[in-house]
């Protein structure tokens, strides 16, 4: 699994690199605050994966990086997607 720490996550935002960022934390915990992107929790990503491209490189996070992690290994094996990164630690050390 790809993987990438916050401070290579903000340098690429601050060059304006194409990226997409998903939130799979739940709806009250993006609300709570995040650092953009789109939410698609994880509680419902069977139904709504398709929020999530597959030709830009995304940056799929979560509070910790272990749902971002079960997502990310959940989307490769049944939707084919390889072009997802795991915002390793999440978003607690950014």
């Amino acid at each position: 699994m790809n993987e990438i720490n916050c401070s290579e996550l903000k340098e690429k935002i601050n060059n304006k690199e194409n990226i997409i960022l998903v939130d799979v934390r739940e709806v009250y915990e993006y609300e709570s605050g995040n650092i953009g992107g789109i939410n698609v929790p994880t509680s419902s990503i069977q139904s709504e994966y398709k929020k999530i491209p597959k030709d830009k490189d995304v940056v799929v996070y979560c509070r910790t990086g272990a749902r971002s992690s079960m997502v990310i290994n959940f989307l490769e094996q049944n939707f084919g997607y390889k072009n997802l990164i795991n915002l390793n630690g999440g978003v607690i050390f950014c």
